[in-house]
């Protein structure tokens, strides 16, 4: 493949931001082309991603290495390259990621199509794709980080899209900050690295890990640094607070970032660097402990909400932690099975909640319900990956759960035991959503209707993987393609796997919990009132978040960062500029004393101050020789 189609897989996203940006003000009225621009260069992108997955698995070593160029070469010290690194995992990762971003946009054109900052908003998710793109193919940790950072900047700007509206630019600050505090993980990890391999150069360094070049107790603090930086991307506890609140954003922009970009990066850099977790099994074991205890504690709170975003907000916490659990148990393709069939239902479900929107003018799930026979393709979409979420056979989720599961029984049975409440709590949450939604009566007061084509289209499409890409691993060919392996019979993979009985915990779990909601929000044999009532303290650390939020904005937030800062700013005002100006004065006034008591109006004075001037001159230059 040439090289140059390579370079344009994230390229071309990053020409249309450049190309829509400079337009944004001139032609405010005319915002249409935007979009076109930008569907065009992703659409490019995604169909050069699928070239170079066929492409990688004809590779040597399945894998493309280009150089590219010396972009940062300190005197005497290290180089470092600006290149691209495609395999096995990188090209899953650029066909998740561009497919995804290419149903968004598309839905984006009749989702944001009144609003006033069209144009601005297809230049911001341009370069939101074009920022993971480039993370996904980085060379070396060092591009890497700036793609990530790239990222953070991105997932800003469109969560705070809405500026104007107090809660979107709170949100978007809250994002911001707090997924720093993971990034200086991150740049820990990459120093460590760096101070002690010499090179940050991602296949250098799988190598110097495996060799055992690197000290142990090394590798163990790099790999934490690098998965505290992957907790505050992908929201694991306690760096989760941010992900909620991003659902301030516009819906398509939820879809995109809880599905193929911004959440997905914390996934993707463990499975990028996981030869260092081999090599540091505490740290991996860290990673599956984190995962499956956020998993378990963000399903909590998925039982309770009313929003129906911040459901499926908890709902992305909750699953990519068990992505990590799958990392640490299973291997890379264990967790990135899961992260991809994961990527296409996540993105219905969102894509879903905003037809409902666009359908009801709310996203509160008390105004809704009876919507199945008034918008039955959006009801359809929906429906198909909630039970994909929920892991029910035959459906894509079942299969990547499946895995999950199993690797963990097999190395980890505790947290084996936490994914399985998980498993209960995701399809009781899911189909609390579903029954509040599209059944019962209607309890809003605005007119239902459906979604235009616009919208309805790429639903349609993300239906068909939400479905059917969890059958890619049922002769084994995604854990091959990966990570490698043997295939065995397609059908045998399909129905095989009902015959251990592992599958039918899982199923059970999955079943107990769509029936209980069936059972509450549908025939209401259990009114949901006095499930509150009997679990009322339960139900009031849910919906509180477990105090998380009031802990950060008021004891960590409130009195550590803001006051500490307006202290340190008092101290350094009062002390430093103050000070300095103060003593300023001092001199200048002091000099000012000295040179009046000289100035008397007196020759004689003047005579003696030359004369003394001049031998001091004179012995200066003897003393020097």
């Amino acid at each position: 493949m040439p090289s140059e189609f390579v370079w344009a897989v994230w390229l071309l996203p990053l020409a249309a931001f450049a190309i829509i940006s400079p337009l944004i003000r001139p032609f405010p009225g005319k915002a249409e082309p935007a979009g076109y621009v930008s569907i065009t260069a992703i659409g490019l992108s995604l169909g050069l991603s699928c070239w170079l997955l066929a492409s990688v698995w004809q590779a040597p070593d399945h894998q493309i290495l280009l150089n590219g160029f010396n972009w940062l070469n300190i005197s005497g010290g290290p180089v470092f390259n600006f290149g691209l690194l495609v395999d096995t995992l990188s090209a899953v990762m650029l066909v998740v990621v561009s497919s995804v971003s290419l149903m968004v946009q598309i839905y984006s054109r009749a989702y944001m199509h009144s609003d006033p900052s069209y144009m601005r908003y297809f230049a911001f998710i341009s370069l939101f794709t074009a920022s993971m793109l480039g993370l996904v193919m980085s060379s070396n940790l060092l591009l890497t980080f700036i793609f990530w950072e790239l990222v953070g900047l991105s997932s800003y700007l469109l969560i705070g899209f809405w500026f104007h509206r107090p809660a979107a630019a709170a949100a978007a600050k809250k994002a911001f900050l707090v997924t720093r505090i993971g990034d200086v993980g991150f740049l820990i990890g990459l120093l460590l690295l760096y101070s002690n391999a010499g090179t940050l150069d991602i296949i250098s360094l799988h190598g110097l890990a495996v060799s055992g070049a690197i000290a142990g107790s090394i590798l163990t603090l790099s790999a934490l640094g690098l998965f505290l930086g992957a907790m505050g991307k992908s929201g694991q506890f306690p760096l989760h607070i941010w992900l909620p609140d991003a659902m301030e954003g516009p819906t398509p922009v939820s879809a995109l970032i809880h599905a193929a970009t911004m959440v997905a990066a914390g996934v993707f850099l463990v499975a990028r660097m996981y030869p260092l977790f081999e090599a540091a099994p505490h740290a991996l074991t860290v990673v599956g402990i984190i995962g499956a205890s956020t998993a378990v504690f963000a399903a909590t709170m998925g039982l309770v909400m009313k929003d129906i975003k911040r459901v499926l907000a908890y709902s992305t916490i909750s699953q990519l932690g068990l992505m990590f659990l799958g990392l640490a148990t299973g291997g890379i393709w264990v967790g990135i099975f899961y992260l991809f069939n994961h990527a296409f239902f996540k993105a219905l479900l969102f894509l879903g909640a905003g037809s409902v929107n666009h359908a009801t003018g709310t996203f509160d799930l008390r105004e809704m319900g009876g919507l199945r026979k008034k918008i039955p393709w959006t009801f359809a979409c929906f429906v198909l990956a909630a039970v994909s979420l929920a892991g029910v056979w035959p459906l894509a989720g079942f299969f990547s759960k499946e895995e999950v599961l199993a690797s963990a029984f097999d190395k980890q049975p505790v947290l084996f035991g936490l994914a399985i409440a998980t498993t209960f709590m995701t399809a009781f949450y899911i189909f609390r959503v579903v029954f509040l939604v599209f059944g019962g009566q209607y309890r809003g007061s605005h007119g239902p209707h459906e979604s235009s084509k616009t919208m309805l289209v790429p639903m349609a499409l993300l239906a068909i993987p939400a479905v059917a890409s969890g059958w890619l691993n049922a002769n084994g060919g995604f854990e091959r393609f990966l990570q490698g392996g043997e295939t065995h019979g397609f059908w045998q993979g399909i129905t095989g796997v009902l015959a251990h009985p592992l599958t039918w915990v899982s199923l059970l779990a999955a079943g107990s919990g769509i029936f209980i909601a069936y059972s509450m929000y549908i025939k209401v044999w259990v009114s949901p009132n006095r499930i509150k009532w009997i679990f009322r303290s339960l139900y009031a650390i849910f919906t509180r978040k477990y105090g998380m939020d009031e802990l950060y904005e008021n004891l960590i937030a409130g009195n550590l960062l803001y006051r500490g800062l307006f202290q340190a700013l008092q101290w350094l005002d009062k002390v430093v500029i103050d000070g300095a100006a103060d003593g300023i004065a001092f001199v200048t006034t002091g000099a000012g004393r000295m040179i009046r008591r000289i100035q008397t109006g007196q020759l004689q004075l003047y005579g003696i101050i030359s004369i003394l001037g001049v031998v001091i001159i004179v012995l200066v230059a003897l003393v020097r020789g």
